[in-house]
This record gives structure tokens, sequence and C-alpha cells, in this order.
């Protein structure tokens, strides 16, 4: 499965933009899982099984999966999810940024081990820093641009030679990087104008927007600063607002709830 064109035909024949973002936290668990040894991977699939027609993708953060030695789950989820939604794309959510030869070895542990659709990367070492991840050309690569902690700012907003650095990366992407078509970038949904931008730098090219439900990004402007000229483009991702709907036994029911909530508050200002 290529990861844009399972994308593309997600956006089109599921309606949606919304991305589950899949973040298990034990201690937030309906009691009926606490204490299971795989409880982690019965949350998570049973998020999934809820939603999975409601969405454009999913996305798994590894740290919540590495913290708690329940890497095997993470692997079982998205072998679950591809025997069972096998037209959904699974991003990964790791961040990795490293020189060329550590890059080899975390596009391997991304792309081999776990089987990602795709991954995001942190771009600040550089072009060849970036090459292992893009030598697998039907994989996603995702590249950190605008993110959405306000932190973000202070290298984001630095001036390089009249640009501000998300711009330049956002240009670097879109039109050197981007030779397979398999890079997406990823901009915060708290910066509506900076969203608008780097649309405006990058084409349809699609992005990944964290910061809606729990982060506080408002939706409307989300929708209307990053859509492309199609509808499309975006991956808005809700994580907690989501995953913790719920906190009975029908947690995934609440979950559902949830998600189809947001996916029609997106599709509203397509």
């Amino acid at each position: 499965m290529h990861f844009m064109t399972a994308l593309q035909a997600a956006w089109q024949q599921r309606d949606s933009l919304l991305c589950v973002g899949l973040d298990p936290d034990p201690a937030k668990f309906p009691a009926h899982l606490q204490g299971r040894p795989d409880a982690i991977f019965e949350f998570c699939a049973a998020i999934v099984d809820a939603t999975a027609d409601l969405v454009c993708c999913f996305k798994p953060q590894i740290a919540y999966f590495a913290a708690r030695r329940a890497e095997d789950q993470l692997e079982a989820l998205i072998d679950h999810i591809h025997a069972c939604h096998p037209n959904v794309p699974v991003i990964l959510d790791a961040k990795r940024g490293d020189i060329g030869s550590t890059a080899e070895q975390y596009a391997v542990e991304a792309f081999e081990r776990f089987k990602a659709d795709a991954i995001t990367v942190n771009p600040y070492m550089g072009r060849d820093s970036v090459d292992p991840y893009l030598a697998y050309p039907d994989k996603g690569v995702i590249l950190l641009c605008r993110t959405s902690n306000p932190g973000g700012s202070d290298l984001q907003f630095l001036d390089v030679g009249g640009e501000k650095l998300y711009e330049r990366v956002a240009r670097l992407v879109a039109e050197d990087w981007n030779a397979s078509g398999n890079c997406g970038l990823v901009v915060g949904a708290t910066f509506p104008a900076e969203i608008a931008r780097v649309r405006a730098l990058t084409g349809d090219m699609p992005l990944l927007v964290p910061g809606i439900g729990a982060q506080g990004g408002d939706i409307e402007a989300t929708v209307k600063a990053g859509r492309s000229a199609s509808g499309g483009g975006l991956m808005i991702n809700s994580s907690r607002a989501i995953l913790y709907a719920g906190k009975g036994e029908d947690f995934a029911a609440a979950a559902r709830a949830a998600a189809l909530q947001t996916r029609d508050a997106i599709n509203a200002y397509r």
C-alpha cells in the first residue's frame, strides 16, 4: 500500500480528514482493563475497530508504548489495523532525527519492524538525516514544520535570510525533498495563520495537523487555512478527546461518538 494513495482514497471514500492519535495511558483506562498484561493493545484495538470507518489514518505515538515496554503490543496493533482495516494508513509518530547511519536503523524500525505506512521526522539535521526515510518511496515521510507547542516559536520563527525557519523547511520539502511525492508536513492547529502560509508554499502537500481537542485548536480556522483546492489535504489529529471520551466498559462506543462528532465538525468547513 502506497501511503499517499491510501491517504487520498481515505479522504474520498470515508469523507474524512480526521486522524485519531493512539496515545495509550494505562492510568486512564477503564477499570476492567486495569492490570491486564495486554491492556494497551486491547484498549487501542477497541478504539481502532470502533472508529476505522470515520478516519483517514491512525497515528500511534511510539513513546506511549516504549515507556511501558509495550513495543510488542505496538507491533500487534499495527498488524491488527492492516489485517482488519487494510485501507487505513498508519503513521508512526516518532519524530526521529539523527545522522544518516542511525537514521537508516530508525527507518528499518519504522517500516520493516513496525510496518508503519508513514513516520514523523525531525528535519533539524538536514537532508542527509532524512534520506534514509525517503529511500522508501511508498512510505510517507512527515516532517516537523510549525509545531503546535508554544515553545516551537523559539526556533521556528527565527529569520533565515528574509524568511522564517518554518517557511524555509516548508519550501525545502516541497521544492527539493519531495521528489517521490511521499512527503508531508506537521503544522499545528494552534497557529492557523501559519497553516495558511505553509499551504501557500507547498501546494497540495498533505499536512498533519495536531492541536484540536485537548490542545484547543479551532476546527473552523484549521480547515479553512489548510484545506487543499479539492477540500482535502489535511490529517487533523485528535487523541485524548477521543480516546478518553468514556471511562466505562462502553469506552469504545464513546470514542466512536466523539470521533463522529469531530469528523462531522471538520467536514462542515470543507
